[in-house]
């Protein structure tokens, strides 16, 4: 009964749903020029040949379907590549990172009529859909069309667990739109079962085993030549809240290291100049990424309110403050920085990425703490002490090389879906 008002509802919807996304656009939250494609209609032209429909709902899930989308073209180089996402960030990074032949979209609202829109041009012969966005209409609509569907690095909140479980048949419906279900932990598979899924895997989570961020040389030199011998720490991904705590840290951590730079990294760059209008009001002394100046030898916080350079950061400090865990958020992922060799630091907030967090945990491969003095001990000593700064980067670096194998996993489980143009060499054996 559900799905039926639902899909009523969102019909009656629509003057409001034209509303809202032109108010989005407003605030620069929805791309100026490709609004249109929110309704379902294209701006690129559809190419000849079978095309794999992947969706990646935001920045952390595209990242981690650039390594999958890399692995089928090379296996399965005719085979065209659709991809959407649904925000601003995800498409700027997309536009960077993805291959020439790949097509980027923004995911239509789940509508019926754009819906129908959308997969009648797109005509895709398989579809990858990564996290657990479960769009009603979208995924009833699939099932209609008898499109394979397969859920690919699913994890379910407890929170969005208990909600389902309130609603039963309906959610039991939605997990058999899916042909097979790929779960990041044996604890989403059992919820995903609970749930109604049929076939479920557990091939582990498939932002573990994505590439390392990229960073332009260029601009890692003119960094480098600016900071100079100045002791540097970064805040990775700081979500509100967090850039506070942070900045009360780097004034503990001023009397000891007198000329610290700190670098912030928000996770929404959107919010620099809300930064470092706080930070200015406060005493610091700040500096905006985005103008571009080279960083002044008085500057004590530089926000890096920059799209697609995170990458550039992890590598110019060799200790990272991994953001989102300081507040109640779930945390962002460790690994970003492990792979690119940073002693890191965390807050407990780390339910988003529990697995990998303990496994750090395990081998001293991080530090937790939990407030500005904490934080602050914790820079210091990774200053101070290379001996356990490096032990620390070693042991993380380690963990990150071990999840390479997951990609192969999933792969492993999609090669049957996919018409090879190639046979992969030992796919079946890759572990």
């Amino acid at each position: 009964m559900i799905i039926p008002v639902y899909r009523v509802l969102s019909y009656a919807a629509i003057p409001f749903i034209s509303w809202f996304l032109q108010r989005r656009k407003s605030k620069k939250k929805e791309h100026p020029d490709r609004l249109k494609e929110r309704f379902g209609y294209p701006s690129k032209i559809r190419p000849k040949g079978n095309i794999v429909w992947l969706h990646a709902a935001s920045v952390g899930e595209a990242i981690s379907a650039l390594s999958l989308i890399k692995e089928i073209k090379k296996f399965y180089s005719s085979t065209q590549i659709l991809i959407t996402t649904g925000t601003v960030t995800s498409e700027r990074i997309m536009a960077e990172r993805l291959p020439s032949d790949v097509i980027h979209q923004f995911i239509p609202i789940d509508q019926p009529i754009w819906i129908k829109r959308f997969l009648s041009y797109w005509d895709p012969c398989l579809i990858l859909w990564m996290e657990s966005e479960f769009w009603p209409n979208f995924l009833t609509d699939i099932k209609k069309r008898k499109i394979p569907l397969i859920l690919i690095n699913a994890r379910i909140s407890q929170n969005s667990y208990k909600i389902w479980k309130r609603f039963p048949k309906t959610i039991s419906r939605l997990m058999n739109c899916f042909i097979l279900c790929m779960a990041q932990s044996e604890r989403d598979a059992n919820k995903l079962i609970k749930l109604g899924a049929k076939a479920v895997e557990v091939p582990g989570n498939l932002k573990y085993a994505a590439e390392s961020l990229p960073a332009d040389d260029s601009e890692l030199t003119a960094l480098w030549n600016a900071i100079g011998k100045r002791p540097i720490w970064i805040a990775a991904s700081t979500h509100q809240g967090e850039e506070a705590i942070v900045a009360d840290a780097h004034r503990f951590l001023s009397s000891s290291y007198p000329n610290l730079l700190t670098i912030i990294i928000p996770r929404h760059p959107i919010r620099g100049n809300e930064i470092a209008s706080s930070l200015s009001n406060q005493g610091f002394m700040t500096q905006l990424r985005e103008e571009r100046h080279s960083i002044e030898a008085k500057t004590e916080i530089y926000i890096a309110n920059t799209i697609g350079e995170l990458g550039l950061f992890y590598r110019l400090s060799p200790i990272a403050f991994v953001g989102g865990t300081l507040i109640p958020h779930g945390g962002q992922n460790l690994l970003e920085a492990a792979k690119l060799d940073c002693a890191i630091i965390h807050g407990p907030s780390t339910d988003n990425f529990t697995t990998i967090t303990k496994e750090m945990s395990k081998v001293d491969g991080s530090i937790l703490v939990h407030n500005k003095i904490e934080l602050a001990e914790a820079v210091s000593t990774l200053m101070s002490d290379e001996t356990r700064r490096q032990a620390q980067i070693i042991a993380a670096s380690n963990i990150a090389k071990d999840k390479i194998s997951i990609l192969g996993k999933v792969m492993n489980h999609l090669s049957p879906f996919l018409t090879p143009d190639k046979v992969p060499p030992n796919i079946q054996n890759r572990s």
